[in-house]
């Protein structure tokens, strides 16, 4: 990187669809004192002509920032909706920049208008950015009562939204459909999921939903349903599985290893438990790997990287993350890699089935303490005319710290 300058040269501007009257005396000055002024063409385009040389921002993105830090040093401005740091272009761009290169001038962003239009407080609202992301990110927001702010792409993007809630039972629910908010074009109007979409809705476009309708809660502790994934059989069962993540105890901005992940299960409810979250899933059935892709994909959480492959030798040169789940692969060998991994404190959780499994996570638990539990659940079920339990394999889990 070359010499940083020593005062900002980069201005990055929010603009509203009210155009230069909405910008602060402030940004218009560095406006009327740039060399140099890139956006969006539908940001250029609400601006009284610039005595500045101006070019539209390419697509994709990453494409027009080559030519954007070439004028490092030059009094340069960058156009971007509203609050450039919400939902926006601002951080794309700054992660390049030392922090005296820059400065910013946020207008209201498009949430603070559509919960100012709406009378939401927008403190209760979940505000999601849906242009480029797919739609089953709403999956773990959807609850009756629930409100939410989402920014789409386009016109049809609504219709989409749409159809996904109305497939997922929520065809009762209300959507807000606001157009180009506090501009001249400003258009709202209200509809359900159910009703036909308009076909002319204009972009920039945002949606408040209110969610109503019989469809399907994800719960927020741990242990859901086990037909919330699909699987060959090879999961985790619900009460293991929330015993299993009390153990693990995910923390925000903390990773796991799920090693055999089979169906993903114990990943996915990690990444379920904050959004700051990731794991890495490790599998080496392809088709065991790409289930655990689509459990996560539709349940709403696209931070898993799932990788194929037999452990321990996959593990080599990688750095041992917070937490590690063993469901699969279990073997002396692998714990021996575990433990010469280089990193920080790590909670390993271990769960066993087969006496030989459970013999090694006894000997482990001699050797490196922690806690082993021995866990035996009985379901009821019909016997002939009555009903009588029927018992579970025995569960021994080992908890570590590493």
């Amino acid at each position: 990187m070359p010499d940083t300058p020593d005062r900002p040269w980069l201005t990055i501007i929010g603009i509203g669809e009210d155009g230069a009257e909405g910008l602060s005396e402030t940004a218009r000055n560095a406006l009327e004192q740039a060399s140099f002024v890139t956006g969006a063409a539908r940001h250029l385009a609400l601006l009284p002509p610039l005595k500045a040389a101006h070019s539209p921002w390419p697509v994709p993105f990453d494409e027009g920032l080559p030519a954007l830090l070439a004028r490092r040093g030059e009094p340069s401005v960058m156009l971007a909706s509203g609050d450039p740091f919400w939902f926006g272009a601002g951080s794309s761009v700054t992660r390049h920049l030392n922090p005296a290169e820059w400065i910013a001038h946020p207008t209201p962003s498009t949430f603070s208008l559509a919960a100012a239009r709406l009378g939401w407080p927008l403190q209760s609202v979940e505000c999601l950015g849906l242009h480029a992301a797919p739609l089953t990110h709403l999956r773990p927001h959807l609850a009756p009562g629930a409100r939410l702010l989402i920014l789409l792409r386009d016109g049809p993007a609504v219709a989409s939204l749409a159809s996904y809630l109305s497939d997922n039972g929520f065809a009762p629910s209300t959507l807000h459909i606001m157009e180009a908010l506090g501009g001249t074009r400003q258009r709202i109007r209200t509809l359900t999921a159910s009703d036909p979409i308009p076909d002319d809705i204009a972009h920039p476009v945002a949606v408040g939903l209110v969610v109503a309708g019989e469809g399907r809660t994800l719960p927020r502790a741990s242990g859901i349903a086990d037909d919330w994934f699909d699987h060959d059989g090879q999961i985790t069962k619900r009460p293991a599985r929330a015993l299993t993540l009390s153990a693990l105890a995910p923390r925000p901005n903390e990773t796991l290893w799920d090693i055999g992940a089979g169906s993903g299960s114990i990943a996915i409810e990690w990444l379920l438990s904050h959004p700051s979250t990731q794991a890495l899933a490790f599998e080496a059935d392809p088709a065991r790997a790409a289930r655990a892709r689509a459990n996560a994909a539709r349940l709403g959480v696209d931070r898993l990287t799932v990788i194929e492959g037999r452990v321990p030798d996959i593990l080599s040169g990688r750095v041992r993350p917070e937490a590690i789940f063993i469901g699969g692969g279990l073997s002396e060998a692998l714990l021996e890699t575990l433990c010469a991994l280089p990193g920080g404190p790590t909670r390993l959780v271990a769960n066993a089935v087969t006496l030989e499994s459970e013999a090694l996570l006894a000997q482990w638990h001699a050797r490196k303490g922690g806690d082993l539990l021995r866990i035996e659940l009985a379901e009821a079920t019909p016997l002939g005319t009555r009903r009588g339990w029927r018992a579970s394999y025995p569960l021994v889990q080992w908890s570590v710290t590493l």
